[in-house]
């Protein structure tokens, strides 16, 4: 599918730059005149904003020249984000013929960004490297891991570093076992989002795999846990065997149970892999919202 908008993609510095007080009236006042101007009022110590501009500028960058964004740190160039009355960070404001027509405050999700920015400008369509990402998580669902690798590998091709391709690619390898050529391929997301979502979720699900590989048999974990109920040990690996086999609920089903029992063991081992787990897993995923209601449920009992 074609994107909505726009014939090719502009050079990135086309599209996104700094600003400062002295040239925000021509990169922003003047430019949208021509095209909308997204303005990030941002500072260093902010981690909300770390979340937002990754998000703004890919979808910036897939609005192919529709839109612009401009960021500033407001902590070197106050002045502008006083005028217009800012309290908190971050801010975004989008311009139109050199005046302020829309904006929102807080690091919104992806899909709220996206309808802002299709609002002002028109419609933001799937870049090709993301229609690849789609490609190859179809295929992933479908078990079909060399289709998704090599969709993934494509988008890699076309953005380099793009965070959704290089944790596609990472899960490839992660499920056919070849732990270290993920953690290579992890090693490829462009530095400004290595705390992306999707990348901290494969991390952790790297980790979980190779702790996983050296888990033990199912079948002699359960023996040991019938005999001794609170061998945290035995609950412990047996979490870790039935995550490796797709068994979500199970794996923390033990750590729970072991937690009851004693959540001081090991330094609160089951307390810190369920955590582990849920970062794997994903924040929207139901084991780890279930998941998290019991273990806090547990905790301030």
């Amino acid at each position: 599918m074609e994107p909505t908008f726009g014939t090719s993609a502009a050079p990135a510095g086309e599209l996104i730059k700094d600003t400062t007080t002295q040239t925000f009236a021509a990169d922003v006042l003047d430019a949208s005149m021509q095209v909308p101007v997204i303005v990030d009022f941002w500072a260093p110590w902010c981690g909300p904003c770390k979340q937002l501009t990754p998000v703004l500028e890919k979808l910036v960058l897939a609005a192919r020249g529709a839109v612009r964004l401009v960021k500033m740190n407001i902590d070197d160039h106050p002045a502008v984000a006083q005028q217009l009355r800012i309290q908190s960070i971050p801010a975004v404001f989008a311009f139109k013929n050199g005046q302020p027509v829309d904006g929102f405050m807080g690091a919104l999700p992806e899909s709220q960004v996206r309808a802002f920015i299709e609002k002002l400008a028109g419609g933001v369509g799937p870049s090709p490297a993301e229609e690849l990402v789609e490609a190859g998580h179809a295929a992933f669902e479908a078990k079909d891991l060399s289709a998704a690798a090599q969709a993934f590998a494509g988008a890699i091709q076309l953005e380099p570093g793009l965070p959704a391709a290089v944790a596609g690619l990472a899960r490839c390898y992660i499920e056919s076992g070849d732990f270290e050529r993920a953690r290579q391929t992890l090693g490829l997301v462009r530095p400004d989002a290595k705390n992306d979502p999707e990348i901290t979720a494969t991390q952790a699900a790297l980790s979980l795999a190779e702790k996983s590989a050296d888990a033990g048999d199912v079948g002699e974990l359960l023996a040991r846990i019938e005999k001794n109920p609170k061998d945290h040990e035995a609950r412990f690996n047996l979490a870790l065997a039935l995550n490796a086999k797709g068994d979500k609920e199970g794996a923390v089903d033990q750590l729970l149970i072991s937690f009851e029992y004693d959540r001081n063991w090991n330094e609160q081992a089951a307390r810190k892999q369920l955590v582990e787990f849920f970062d794997a897993y994903g924040p929207k995923d139901e084991v780890t919202l279930s998941g998290r209601r019991r273990l806090s449920s547990i905790m301030f009992s």
